[in-house]
């Protein structure tokens, strides 16, 4: 660099990887620099879930975002250790506030009793396209199923997390957990086979 030249600025690729490691070290500042700077992200996100909800305006995008990242940030040790695992961390906490959001509609609407809603594997695949007018249900057996699928395979559960929840592509799950792509592509197929015989009608009457 020349004598009086400028210093280049930081990509923001390498600032959030040091506001990441700032917030892994404790200071909680770091997390308010972070916010704008994944924002994006973190919307982009929300909205593909969004955009399953259909006909039901209460929650919004930006309302999602907000209360996603009240959620990351009121976390005692952060351990994000990249942008993608943040992005992973923040599925979690869009799932969790999906589930509560539904559990309170579901209550609100039919008195708390909850039915059986067929969830087939391309709806789990395209779960952005839309759940359908059901979508409080379909998420909340969702969510049963993946509490069981859990039990049997963690690494398959968070990659569905990721996935779904996240609409994270098979590349950045990869990222996110540390796993090759292969992994990834092997676990998400098998993860949906395993709720497609979970959550798909249920055939125990038929014949008799």
């Amino acid at each position: 660099m020349a004598p009086g030249e400028a210093a280049p600025s930081p990509s923001r690729e390498q600032s959030v990887a040091r506001l990441l490691t700032a917030a892994r070290e404790g200071r909680r500042d770091a997390l308010d620099e972070l916010f704008p700077l994944v924002y994006q992200e973190l919307r982009e996100l929300a909205h593909r879930q969004r955009r399953a909800w259909q006909g039901d305006d209460t929650l919004n995008t930006t309302a999602l975002v907000h209360e996603a990242y009240l959620k990351l940030v009121g976390q005692q040790k952060p351990e994000w250790d990249t942008e993608a695992h943040f992005l992973a961390v923040a599925a979690r906490a869009i799932r969790q506030i999906l589930i509560n959001y539904a559990r309170d509609r579901r209550a609100l609407k039919r008195g708390g009793d909850r039915r059986r809603v067929p969830l087939s594997e391309d709806q789990v695949e395209h779960a952005a396209d839309g759940l359908g007018a059901g979508w409080h249900d379909q998420v909340l057996v969702l969510d049963e199923a993946l509490q069981r699928l859990a039990n049997l395979s963690e690494r398959q559960s968070r990659i569905v997390e990721c996935r779904f929840f996240g609409g994270m592509t098979v590349e950045q799950t990869a990222l996110a957990m540390g796993l090759s792509i292969a992994s990834v592509t092997r676990g998400w197929g098998m993860a949906r086979a395993w709720l497609c015989r979970e959550l798909g009608p249920d055939t125990s009457r038929q014949g008799a």
